[in-house]
Parts: structure tokens; sequence; C-alpha cells
């Protein structure tokens, strides 16, 4: 069970030695609601922030041995790691936090077989400002009907999955509001006129770009454009330890960010 309202959760951080991991850990330093209790990771890292990283293999003991029990497992990290992760988490009976994306059938199975057993709460961005850009982009592409549509996405030079989860969330309620809207043309070349029902998707990797995403709109002599940047990766873990603070204690389940901002 969670720590009663008011007081500090115990959370588990996965993958302490990538770049999300390493910014949770950081933010929760900065924060009175939780405390990284255990940080994990696949090879040997430095301590992150005052944190202690043990090796990811011992996960399944370490959850199972916490005293105080972790309450919230939060994870950034690769289809397959994830889902070891939350399925050891389940077992343990912690609550998990998913910003992992790019999973197939099979993964995505195993991760609802874990939220029969325990929360499990994912989103495929944290960031408050993409909450807000998924509602007014599902408000436009239902005023707009027979627009043409196009989503780009923008991030730094490792991000593995392509599109991104959130490129493909924003694809997801855009097709909801048009549902003339069912074909997903990635990229063009040569000869490529837009046909009927078409979305256009392109993803961008350069630098160390956190995360970019627009979504163009255009038709009757109009061009709408809606976009959020991120600043930094610290928005992300904000808002997957507020997802953590509210999760805890919760029934078993699948849960969405939305129901955190509602």
């Amino acid at each position: 069970m969670a720590a009663e309202t008011g007081d500090s959760i115990r959370v588990a951080v996965t993958g302490a030695g990538g770049r999300m991991g390493r910014e949770v850990i950081e933010a929760a330093s900065d924060r009175d609601d939780c405390e990284v209790a255990l940080a994990v990771n696949r090879s040997p890292v430095d301590p992150v922030a005052g944190v202690e990283v043990r090796d990811a293999a011992d996960l399944p003991a370490l959850l199972a041995g916490a005293d105080p029990a972790v309450d919230v497992l939060v994870d950034f990290t690769g289809p397959d790691s994830s889902v070891e992760y939350v399925t050891a988490a389940a077992g343990a009976g912690v609550a998990c936090v998913v910003g992992t994306t790019g999973f197939d059938d099979e993964q995505e199975a195993a991760i609802a077989d874990a939220a029969d057993a325990v929360p499990v709460l994912r989103a495929s961005n944290f960031s408050r400002g993409i909450a807000a850009l998924r509602r007014a982009v599902s408000a436009a592409a239902a005023a707009l009907p027979g627009y043409d549509v196009e989503v780009t996405e923008t991030h730094h030079n490792g991000k593995v999955d392509a599109p991104s989860g959130t490129a493909l969330t924003l694809l997801d309620d855009i097709e909801e509001a048009r549902p003339d809207l069912d074909e997903r043309v990635h990229g063009r070349e040569g000869d490529a006129p837009r046909t009927d029902g078409e979305i256009g998707v392109h993803a961008r990797r350069a630098g160390d770009i956190a995360g970019e995403h627009e979504v163009l709109m255009a038709g009757d002599e109009n061009v709408l454009e809606l976009t959020h940047r991120a600043g930094s990766r610290r928005v992300f873990a904000a808002g997957a330890l507020d997802a953590a603070a509210w999760l805890a204690g919760r029934d078993a389940g699948a849960y969405d960010f939305t129901e955190v901002l509602e």
C-alpha cells in the first residue's frame, strides 16, 4: 500500500543510467511527495543524485525485500526490458508508471496481464502541454472536415522508435475525430501527390532535441499549425512523478495520464 496522503511515496526507477532514468531520479530529489527508494540499471553506473544504482538483474529480489516496501516503479527503458521490469513489479505487488513506447502485440498483452494484478499507468508522453495539445488537435480536426493533415515529430538522434509514441497517440486522436482519414503515409519520395484519406507522418532525428510535435491542417485557404516543444526531459520526469504520486495505493487496473490531470 502507498503511504498515507501527505506522506512521501517510495519509488523504484529502472534504467537509472539512461536519459530519462537520470531525469526521474534528479527530479525526485527536489520533491517532498516522493523519494527514490531503489534504482537499477543493466550495466554498472555511478550513483545518480546520491542514489546508489543496483543491478537490474536483481530487481525481483530487491522489490520483494524492500523494507519499507516500494510503492511505485517508474520505467522509461525499452519494450523488452520494460515488460521484464513491469512483470517483476506486478509479482511484488508494486504499482507501475510506464513511459516506454514501441511495444508489440505480445508485449502489450504482458503489460495488460500486469494490470490485472497491480495498478499500471501508461502514457506516451507525461507533459501537461502535450495533454493540452491532444485536446486542441481533437477539437480542431473535428471542426475542420476535409482539411489535409500532416504530423511531424522531432527527437534526439538516439531515439529508437519512429514515429514516436506521442505522434502515434496524436494520430489516433485525429483518426477518431476524422474517420475519413484512415491511411498513414510515412514520408514521401518521387511522384507522391496526396490522396483522399491520407495523413502524412514524418519523423526527424537530430542532436539532443527533447521532443517536438507539430500537427498541420490545411484547406479552404486556411492553415492551422499546432505545435508543442519540450524544453528538456525534466518536463516528462515531473509528469511521471506526478503520475506515481497519484497512482500509489489505487486498485489494480489500467490507467491513463489524463486521469491524473483531471
